[in-house]
């Protein structure tokens, strides 16, 4: 930040007073000038100090008041009275003026020459302005930071963090590649609609669009003289020379990136496939490593697991694809299955790669780990497929989202879930739903009144069905161990009924 007409009162050595016009004394000073012409607007931009030793202020109060009005409405930001020289203190005319104009008035004494005022409003702005240059190279290094961890999701989101903007990178099929921040969804939809263009002409590599709320900056991302896309960054208030530096920083990056050569992307994912089956396997990776594709080391990892996945190549191209646009990833091949491995913080994001993917391979199921460390990985893999195995066919499963008799049978194969579904077959194919019956009983833990209830039957009923029941299977309804065995045979049969249906 400059000065303020109130840094200045402040400042060691100076002092000066505000005599009038305080409300606006924290307005910035972008320069001092002295001058000593009536009407010194002409030679005035805005956002200056002017300092004055009196001599063509004017005589009375009228001409005062003009004084003070036209070097408001030239937008100074300050006026800085000499009390040495021609005046002993500042006109009544003046302090009057300044305050119901809202301009701030600093009283100069005798021992201050204006140089001295000069040069503390020089120091201040070569400070303010490598405050801003190096908040630039700042945010440069954060960019670039996210390049390298992310790609062209991570320096998208860091762009948005950093301007506190919507900021969408689409290729020029109108794909989007990556979106972050505030309203991102109103820049992409304003993107793949008829733009209105706002002092922009043919041959530049950006224009400015409106939505009527907010503005839209719109640059073209070009390698080797090709168009291959487009970066758009809304906000509220036009963009600051620092805020279009790293615009200008973040499409030089996310060029880069959409231009690496095949071999090179190529290269990369057989590094990417080669420190996956390591990590599954428990084998040590070097941290720099796992920082080059976007992971903390010491962060926590989530597990998707993808199933029913068809041809492997396709499905790897087709994932892949889908997570350049989400972050940070590993994936590979196991088997007939893909795994992927996401930092925990992009969970929400991944939650909807499976919907996307579905459409494009058949059949596909899946199931989500709990977060864990890298260390852990091969717990998160077993509770993404148990969450996959739990799951009706074509179906996404969170481990998370599992009661504990799903954990318990999620793992199992149809034959064993017949096996332990056994217990009921006795009750199958009877008169009456003697199942239905059994499970409203051992879901009420007993209750007879409630099970009827929830049957909508006489209780007497219920009773009778339950003595049935007992006499069918040969054993005593009233034991807990007997309850336990006959509840995991009936959510055994339940979960053998939804994979059926799935298969269908």
């Amino acid at each position: 930040m400059a000065i303020t007409p109130r840094d200045l009162v402040k400042a060691k050595g100076l002092g000066l007073t505000l005599a009038a016009g305080a409300r606006g004394a924290d307005r910035e000073v972008t320069w001092a000038h002295a001058i000593e012409l009536a009407d010194p607007t002409p030679y005035l931009s805005g956002g200056e100090l002017v300092m004055t030793t009196g001599i063509n202020i004017g005589r009375d109060d009228a001409a005062q008041f003009d004084y003070v009005a036209r070097l408001s409405s030239a937008g100074i930001t300050a006026l800085a009275v000499d009390t040495g020289t021609t005046l002993t203190d500042i006109p009544a005319g003046i302090i009057a003026a300044a305050n119901q104009l809202g301009l701030p008035v600093l009283k100069v004494p005798a021992s201050t020459p204006f140089i001295a005022i000069t040069r503390v409003v020089i120091d201040a702005l070569k400070a303010a302005e490598l405050r801003a240059v190096q908040e630039v190279v700042d945010q440069q290094e954060v960019l670039a930071r996210a390049t390298l961890r992310g790609g062209i999701p991570g320096v998208v989101t860091a762009l948005a963090e950093g301007l506190s903007a919507g900021v969408v990178v689409v290729d020029v099929d109108g794909r989007v590649l990556a979106a972050a921040g505030a309203d991102h969804e109103r820049v992409t939809a304003l993107l793949t609609g008829p733009p209105q263009p706002i002092g922009s002409s043919r041959g530049h590599a950006g224009r400015v669009i409106t939505d009527g709320e907010a503005f839209v900056v719109v640059q073209s991302l070009r390698a080797a003289q090709a168009l291959r896309g487009y970066l758009a960054v809304r906000t509220t208030a036009p963009l600051s020379t620092t805020a279009r530096l790293l615009v200008a920083h973040a499409v030089s990056l996310v060029s880069i990136a959409i231009e690496k050569p095949a071999r090179v992307v190529d290269a990369e994912q057989r590094l990417r496939s080669a420190v996956t089956r390591t990590v599954l396997a428990g084998g040590d990776i070097d941290r720099g490593v796992l920082r080059y594709f976007g992971f903390d080391p010491a962060g926590d990892v989530v597990v998707l697991l993808l199933t029913g996945i068809g041809p492997v190549l396709a499905a790897e191209h087709h994932a892949g694809r889908l997570l350049d646009g989400v972050g940070p990833y590993l994936l590979a091949a196991d088997d007939q299955d893909i795994v992927v491995i996401v930092p925990a913080s992009t969970k929400r994001r991944v939650l909807g790669l499976h919907g996307q993917l579905a459409k494009q391979l058949n059949g596909l199921g899946g199931g989500l780990s709990r977060p864990t460390r890298l260390a852990d990985l091969k717990v998160a893999v077993a509770q993404a497929r148990i969450a996959a195995t739990a799951g009706a066919h074509g179906t996404f499963t969170d481990f998370g989202e599992l009661g504990a008799y799903g954990v318990l049978l999620g793992a199992r194969t149809p034959a064993e879930l017949r096996v332990l579904a056994g217990l009921l077959d006795p009750l199958i194919g009877q008169r009456d739903d003697l199942v239905g019956a059994l499970t409203a009983f051992l879901e009420r833990n007993g209750q007879v009144e409630a099970a009827a209830a929830d049957l909508g039957i006489h209780r007497h009923t219920v009773r009778n069905r339950m003595q049935r029941i007992s006499h069918l299977l040969g054993d005593d309804l009233t034991s807990a161990d007997t309850r336990a065995q006959l509840w995991m045979a009936i959510k055994a049969h339940q979960l053998l009924a939804v994979r059926n249906v799935g298969q269908d």
